[in-house]
């Protein structure tokens, strides 16, 4: 696969874990008693505006009830935190496996840059470039991984990280052999039906060679014959001068329209 691709991967799931944390942080910060957290923002609210003697603007009032709303959305989901911690972890899971699948990706066309010339449309110096930025990014994005779940958010998804981080690194390496496994077959038959490719060609152009051949003799021969008509009638207007051998052996088959 396309290390532009698995990047992409990879990227989509550090976003959806993101998401995910944050998602699961706001449930667990609402979940309790919902009325001491409404009643607290209540006394916040009336503490910025009222208490001040203050009149409340309407974009202060519309925020106020849409956070309240929220609150009531988040406790609601209390029961939900299941799912979504499953979801992370699979999110986690998705990560690393396309991590990997990068590496072994780079490796191998580290390894096959040392034996092939390259023929493509990118400089060599812009695809080691785009590999070296690549690398960084995706070290970037498991600290930042890191960074969120252990520290900024419940314990229990800092558990969760540690545990697919182990479990990963045990994957990973199985996954790299896999893929570079992969990753040789697919060079293998590519470079197969290009060879087959080349040999069609060639084959296509010998064809068209032979054909062309053929057909400019043909019209060599008629227009000898003709030629041979126009300045000498006396030898028939026959494919074959008249009373030649090879006359005589046409004349006897029945192809032949003159005698």
């Amino acid at each position: 696969m396309d290390p532009l691709t698995l990047f992409a991967l990879a990227n989509g799931a550090v976003s959806a874990v993101k998401a995910g944390c944050k998602l699961y942080k706001d449930i667990k910060g609402a979940a309790g008693d919902i009325k001491d957290v409404l009643k607290d923002l209540d006394n916040q609210f009336h503490s910025a505006y009222a208490a001040k003697g203050k009149a409340p603007p309407p974009a202060a009032i519309k925020q106020f009830n849409e956070e309240k709303a929220r609150v009531k959305e988040l406790n609601a989901k209390s029961g939900d935190t299941t799912n979504i911690y499953a979801d992370i972890g699979n999110h986690l899971g998705t990560y690393y496996d396309n991590y990997y699948k990068c590496l072994a990706v780079f490796e191998e066309e580290e390894k096959r840059g040392r034996n092939e010339v390259y023929h493509g449309d990118s400089s060599l110096g812009k695809r080691a470039l785009q590999r070296v930025l690549m690398k960084k990014q995706l070290e970037q994005m498991g600290t930042e991984l890191r960074e969120i779940m252990v520290y900024q958010s419940p314990p229990e998804l800092g558990a969760l990280y540690t545990e697919v981080e182990e479990m990963m690194k045990i994957m990973g390496k199985e996954q790299k052999v896999a893929m570079t496994i992969e990753i040789r077959k697919n060079a293998e038959k590519e470079k197969r039906r290009k060879q087959k490719r080349e040999k069609q060609l060639k084959e296509l152009a010998i064809g068209i060679g032979i054909l062309v051949i053929i057909i400019s003799f043909m019209f060599m021969m008629m227009y000898a014959v003709n030629l041979r008509q126009e300045r000498f009638p006396d030898l028939g207007d026959c494919i074959f001068p008249k009373n030649s051998w090879l006359y005589n052996k046409w004349t006897r088959t029945i192809w032949a329209t003159c005698r």
